[in-house]
């Protein structure tokens, strides 16, 4: 996989965080190339039966929604998940073709890469976080970077004891 996060020092901000936003989605999309839809659905990890790679796809593609529909923009969450099953976009993953996961993600991907352009990075959330506190669009783009790369570690593990296939 092509690098998309070599930059000249001279990128502001909002580059650098973005393109790091970027390659981290992109190493998710990568970590599952040639992933048929039933080893996708595959749970290798005993004791984690929602740890599936489309489970760690739709909860990704979830997880962006939820940040910057609900928390930054207010929006009603319309996410899967209930108080009951709060896990449900990883469990729903894998009655839904791979394919459709990994291209909904990317295509949300592309929405939210334009919501971004248009926000300052100083925008604070309309609903807060846990602690109360309503943090800005830079704090959510840093925890979205995060997240994503943690998960990209996961996508390692279950690959490689899926097929065998390791990354660099």
């Amino acid at each position: 996989m092509t690098r998309t996060d070599d930059m000249p020092a001279a990128w502001d901000e909002r580059a650098q965080l973005t393109a790091f936003l970027d390659y981290a989605r992109d190493t998710a999309r990568a970590k599952c190339a040639g992933l048929s839809d039933a080893d996708a659905r595959r749970a290798p990890l005993p004791g984690s039966p929602l740890m599936t790679p489309s489970g760690v796809i739709s909860h990704l593609r979830w997880v962006e929604y939820y940040w910057f529909r609900v928390v930054l923009l207010g929006e009603d969450d319309q996410g899967p998940w209930t108080d009951e099953d709060p896990d449900r976009e990883m469990r729903i993953a894998v009655d839904i073709p791979f394919a459709r996961l990994l291209s909904e993600y990317a295509e949300q991907a592309d929405a939210h890469r334009a919501l971004v352009a248009g926000t300052g990075l100083d925008t604070r959330a309309s609903r807060p976080i846990r602690d109360g506190r309503h943090v800005d669009l830079r704090w959510i783009l840093l925890h979205l970077i995060e997240e994503t790369a943690r998960h990209n570690g996961h996508l390692d593990i279950l690959r490689e004891l899926i097929d065998g296939t390791t990354g660099r």
